[in-house]
């Protein structure tokens, strides 16, 4: 993401580290009081691909933490028009973000089997939106699949080869350049050509290094790893979490009377071009 070395940026630069802090302090403090109190359903792979311990949403939050979670959501929720890597509308109440590897066993659980649940209850009828991150942990196979499903997106068809990749959990030479093009024509990327073109290209790198800068920017650690209205959910928690927080996040927004996405201005749909179904 582009940097100022004036001091005008010095500021917000400071401001968003130490959001990140909190975020990942109050994710770390979850997860630790969910493995002492009981045995939760999910997990997570960590940046130093060991199984980690799975966290839920916070506890009941004070006005700080609210207020903590608002900011983060203004940094991270994009709302941009015709994002290939969204699905739902522009001014939903609530939006998911999302930061994941593709060589993640944990992201494909979410993927296979908690976001088609979401999109069917939340997404479908205008209360969620969904933005998904390049997050890759797992060095260049990851770098080179998240590439290929920015490619894919390009020609409308990133949630068609995003339920691909993750149908099962493929590693190392199964993300060869070769396999992901297999993938991406059984995905109906129409102009295969135009795909390896735009995967090796310096856009797909620009587009992977900003989901990174920001993921890293907010304190993530480990994937998948989750914002629902600036509030952390780390691992691929059931689908009853999710659940109970987007309908917590929605009912927050209808309480602060906020119009959705007065900061960035207009309403409709946007990256529904390949619905999410497992």
């Amino acid at each position: 993401m582009p940097t100022s070395t004036s001091s005008s940026s010095a500021s917000p630069t400071r401001k968003i580290a130490a959001i990140g802090a909190v975020v990942a302090l109050v994710v770390a403090l979850v997860a630790i009081g969910i493995a002492v109190g009981k045995a939760v359903e999910g997990g997570s792979d960590r940046a130093t691909g060991t199984p980690g311990a799975a966290s839920s949403a916070a506890p009941q939050e004070d006005d700080g933490q609210q207020k903590l979670y608002d900011q983060l959501a203004q940094q991270t929720s994009r709302r941009t028009d015709g994002d290939p890597l969204a699905v739902g509308r522009k001014d939903a109440p609530v939006v998911l973000v999302e930061y994941a590897d593709y060589q993640c066993s944990f992201c494909g659980r979410f993927t296979r089997e908690t976001q088609p649940e979401l999109i069917k209850k939340f997404v479908d009828e205008g209360t969620l939106r969904i933005e998904f991150r390049n997050f890759t942990i797992y060095g260049a196979d990851s770098e080179r699949a998240a590439r290929a499903s920015w490619a894919a997106g390009q020609q409308g068809k990133f949630w068609q080869l995003h339920d691909e990749l993750y149908a099962k959990t493929n590693k190392g030479s199964a993300l060869a350049e070769d396999k992901l093009v297999e993938m991406a024509r059984r995905s109906g990327v129409a102009d295969l050509d135009k795909f390896r073109a735009d995967l090796n290209g310096p856009a797909a790198a620009a587009a992977l290094k900003k989901d990174q800068n920001e993921g890293y920017g907010i304190g993530v650690q480990s994937t998948p790893s989750f914002l629902v209205n600036g509030r952390p959910i780390a691992g691929a928690q059931p689908t009853a979490v999710f659940e109970q927080v987007i309908g917590q996040a929605a009912e927050q927004a209808k309480k602060s009377g906020k119009p959705q996405d007065s900061a960035k201005g207009g309403s409709g749909a946007a990256g529904t071009s390949g619905e999410p179904a497992k």
